[in-house]
């Protein structure tokens, strides 16, 4: 339900505040110039900047500035650890080790599926054995090698191990098959495969596409039977390799995994891996394991929500939840029924420069920026083409600032020489250029473009509203298929839907439809529509629904949408239920082939 407003509105505040100082300081002059005390002069001028609208910026200061303070003291904290590291050259593997020397037998990881338990110091000797083998066999310094396996400690000893020698990991996503695998595998430039035996059967798929001179290495279950002939088994390799640290110490170390597993390298925490995740054992998981800390991405917090209570729930000591992807809708039922203290939000990714956190549990946000002092981290939202979602700028050619309430692209100013604020791109150029925008702030800046839309309240806390092609228009309106998506779900009892936009012939924009997951066949959609009459504006209303047994999730528990919208509302595309929602009737009709075809001709109204 986003709506992008008018350019403007930032200059008028810009402008209004300008003249509020001016007549503020006018009078104090003017007091001055009769002989009037400095005490009188000063109240006057209080008066005159209160009375003219500076009451609205001392109210930013009374609400906000703890907050900033806070912020800016974790800011300073990290930027000063930062030029530490670069001082002394350290690099994660140098950091892990000085944790592993401070308790080499604390635990470092639990692995929940056999109840597994690795200390500090094996999982130092298993990354030694992986460095040492793999340095061995002739891999150096910026080559890459793809892991590609479930959860399990393994993994994380595997890609420690190749960054004490400078072998970059190729992290994949166990859930690719096929060319998104090959692709993957492909682009990243590895050299060689570490797969882990739960998934042979997928290197074997594509064995053939991923060329002659790719060196592929099993991990876990062996069976020879069904690997391609050339893999050579890993796991009695590295038994027989020196546990020792390598000879040859990498000069540089590991960017991503620091937000979970990396707190147990750096921190000397004690991290619990699963598998996969179950959000009926979750609670049952964290309370045997007496876990304080739990890490969330995607829709996890809605299916734990979506669980029959059960025991476990008040018996946990989880005082803090970390991720990204809690639904503003679900917040503060998640808080209250789990008994959640804090919940760490945070907006950012591993190449990003423009990362903020909720600090201070401000319910729905994801972080946020100064309104007192913005320019101490040069983050901005800025306006951006409502259709084509382009950089949108002023007569002098720069990026224009969003005001409060107004939706824009979150970017960050780069600086190369602060670890902050440098954007080191990807291994595609032409991805990495899309990413860069200059003159943004500033003639002759670079900044990174994050590609997602965010709003700024009038305190400065940060909302996420869509990522980049999650909107689309109709009626003249952008509509926010994550909002409607979060409103629909808290209707149906946190059901998985997916909300997208589909071309209709002869029709301006995308009309809205939704695919819901509806097992049993039980909801009703004309009850839907009732409510959604609602909550949501006619514009942000489905035109078109699609109930279906279960809606596909990615391996970080994100909607996928991409096979729905292809398919669109077309029912010689699926078996599942479609409905249309018919205006002049105010309900929505089985859509058939007929219907479809009326549609198709523009002989319905939409």
């Amino acid at each position: 339900m986003t709506r992008y407003r008018g350019g403007g509105v930032g200059a008028r505040e810009r402008m209004h505040m300008i003249g509020v100082c001016t007549a503020s300081l006018g009078s104090l002059g003017l007091m001055r110039f009769f002989g009037v005390p400095w005490s009188w002069s000063l109240a006057a001028t209080l008066g005159v900047y209160i009375g003219s609208g500076g009451w609205r910026f001392l109210r930013i200061i009374f609400k906000t500035a703890l907050r900033d303070l806070f912020g800016l003291s974790v800011l300073i904290r990290v930027k000063y650890e930062l030029r530490k590291h670069q001082r002394t050259k350290n690099t994660i593997p140098k950091i892990f080790h000085d944790v592993v020397c401070r308790h080499p037998d604390k635990v470092a990881l639990i692995y929940e599926a056999s109840d597994e338990k690795w200390t500090f110091r094996q999982l130092d000797e298993y990354s030694n054995a992986v460095a040492n083998f793999f340095y061995q066999q002739g891999f150096r310094l910026g080559d890459v090698i793809a892991i590609f396996m479930e959860s399990r400690p393994e993994f994380v000893g595997l890609w420690l191990g190749m960054a004490k020698v400078g072998i970059e990991a190729a992290l994949i996503n166990f859930n690719l098959r096929l060319d998104s695998l090959v692709y993957c595998v492909t682009t990243s430039g590895a050299k060689a495969v570490i797969f882990g035996g739960e998934l042979a059967a997928a290197i074997s798929e594509v064995n053939g596409m991923l060329g002659k001179n790719m060196v592929k290495f099993c991990s876990g279950d062996f069976n020879p039977d069904s690997v391609p002939v050339e893999t050579k088994y890993l796991d009695p390799l590295l038994s027989t390799a020196l546990k020792s640290p390598p000879d040859q110490i990498a000069a540089k170390g590991l960017d991503g995994n620091i937000m979970g597993v990396g707190q147990c390298l750096i921190h000397g925490l004690t991290v619990v891996i699963r598998k996969k995740f179950s959000a009926s054992r979750f609670w049952d998981d964290c309370t045997k394991y007496k876990c304080t800390i739990i890490q969330y991405i995607g829709e996890i917090c809605r299916y734990l929500l979506n669980q029959p209570v059960r025991e476990a729930e008040a018996q946990h000591h989880v005082r803090l939840a970390v991720g990204n992807g809690l639904r503003p809708t679900i917040w503060e039922d998640f808080t209250r029924r789990f008994r959640i203290k804090q919940i760490g939000e945070f907006y950012g990714a591993t190449e990003c420069n423009c990362s903020i956190a909720n600090l201070d549990g401000k319910v729905g946000a994801c972080g946020f920026n100064s309104r007192i002092l913005p320019n101490v981290y040069p983050i901005r939202l800025v306006k951006v083409n409502e259709d084509t979602m382009e950089l949108i700028r002023d007569s002098s050619g720069l990026c224009i600032p969003c005001c409060p309430g107004e939706p824009g692209l979150l970017v960050g100013r780069i600086n190369q020489q602060d670890p902050l604020r440098r954007f080191d791109g990807y291994v595609n150029e032409s991805a990495t250029n899309k990413k860069i925008a200059c003159n943004v702030f500033q003639k002759g800046d670079r900044a990174y473009l994050s590609g997602d839309v965010l709003v700024m309240d009038e305190l400065g806390y940060m909302y996420f509203k869509d990522r980049s092609g999650d909107t689309f228009r109709w009626r003249g309106e952008n509509v926010s298929t994550t909002e409607v998506e979060g409103i629909l779900s808290h209707i149906l009892s946190q059901t998985d839907v997916a909300v997208y936009g589909v071309e209709v012939p002869g029709v301006e924009g995308k009309a809205g439809m939704a695919a819901i997951a509806d097992p049993k066949a039980k909801l009703s959609p004309n009850a839907l529509y009732q409510e959604l009459q609602k909550v949501l504006p006619p514009y942000a209303r489905p035109i078109f629904l699609r109930l279906l047994p279960q809606v596909d999730t990615t391996g970080t528990f994100k909607i996928q949408k991409t096979r729905l919208q292809r398919e669109g509302f077309d029912p010689h595309q699926t078996s599942d239920r479609l409905y249309f929602l018919d205006l002049k009737l105010g309900k929505y009709v089985p859509l058939d082939e007929c219907l479809f075809e009326r549609i198709r001709a523009r002989k319905v109204a939409l």
